[in-house]
């Protein structure tokens, strides 16, 4: 019985945090190493030029991202790990799939509509700093998904709607010119962690409030401590469910180490001993992982290796997809 195929894309801008490791990261790895799907990785370079035209950051955060999700234990052999723009099929399908995608589908992105309606409120042309790799970002995911015929995308609930639209390009393209696309599945797991961060809101880069995943002990140890909390002091009981340290510690610890914190609290843990004990066991996850993502930073040769065996499979892969797509076209040899 063929596996399901499971696509999942890596933004490739800024440095991983905490926040990325429990909620997309750590899951991802576990599950690629159940054996139970066919997993697709890839480093989305191309869509990161959407947001970001510094090259030095994104090629930074392209090598950065890789060393990470190495070193956390992607095992590349059981695994497609590669790098966008090292497929260049996913950028011709995407040209092929802009002219079968309608602009009024494009319209309804929530970004464009997000960009024009802040336009709108200061009185600006509504399509002002709006650039085509925006307003096309859904169809270039679509490429991504569709190149490789992916039963199900890992995503967050803000990009069920990108989902959706692959679903519609496909379905139109299979309409017009005969069944070569897969419906791909939208996955959402609630039960994933998401971290707050240093300021109890999201940990999210757009809000300058991460704790980046690999950091040295003591600059780890040096974020925790910013951690936002109260003024109850030592002795007093503290409310663990709305407390930032202890969601952190939740989604690092097991159900016994998260009843024993929760005791903790009951009796009035002071905060800075919850911060010791919270750095104490992120620390013993990831100092490991830390060895080895130094190692692999210190020789970008290693990642870029792996990334280009993993760009040989995946154009192996898409090959063959994109000659049948383009011929469907009318592009194909005059021979």
């Amino acid at each position: 019985m063929t596996k399901p195929r499971v696509l999942t894309g890596i933004t490739t801008t800024g440095t991983p945090h905490l926040g990325n490791y429990v909620g997309a990261i750590r899951p991802a790895i576990a599950a690629s190493k159940t054996g139970e799907f066919d997993s697709f990785y890839f480093l989305a370079d191309l869509h990161a030029l959407i947001k970001c035209q510094d090259p030095a950051k994104v090629h930074q955060s392209t090598k950065e991202i890789a060393a990470t999700w190495l070193a956390l234990g992607l095992d590349t052999d059981n695994v497609v790990f590669y790098r966008q723009s090292d497929v260049p099929e996913i950028s011709q399908l995407n040209w092929i799939l802009s002219c079968m995608a309608a602009k009024g589908l494009m319209n309804r992105a929530h970004a464009y509509k997000a960009a024009v309606d802040k336009n709108q409120e200061e009185g600006e042309d509504p399509d002002f700093g709006v650039t085509m790799g925006l307003f096309g970002y859904p169809v270039l995911m679509a490429a991504d998904i569709l190149m490789f015929n992916a039963h199900k995308v890992p995503v967050g609930k803000d990009q069920i709607q990108h989902i959706e639209m692959a679903r519609d390009i496909a379905g139109r393209f299979n309409h017009h010119f005969g069944e070569h696309f897969t419906q791909p599945e939208a996955i959402v797991d609630d039960s994933v962690a998401v971290l707050q961060g240093l300021d109890g809101r999201k940990m999210s880069k757009s809000y300058n409030n991460t704790i980046p995943l690999f950091l040295t002990e003591k600059q780890l140890k040096k974020h925790i401590n910013k951690i936002k909390t109260n003024l109850l002091e030592p002795g007093e009981p503290k409310d663990p469910d709305t407390s930032t340290v202890f969601q952190v510690w939740q989604a690092f610890a097991n159900a016994e180490q998260t009843e024993y914190m929760r005791k903790e609290f009951e009796n009035g843990i002071a905060w800075g001993e919850a911060k010791r004990q919270l750095f104490e066991l992120i620390n013993a996850e990831i100092s490991d992982a830390r060895e080895q993502y130094n190692a692999l930073m210190e020789d970008p040769s290693l990642v870029e290796n792996k990334l280009r065996e993993g760009a040989a499979k995946a154009r192996d892969k898409a090959a063959p997809l994109l000659a049948a797509v383009t011929k469907a076209v009318g592009i194909y040899s005059l021979a």
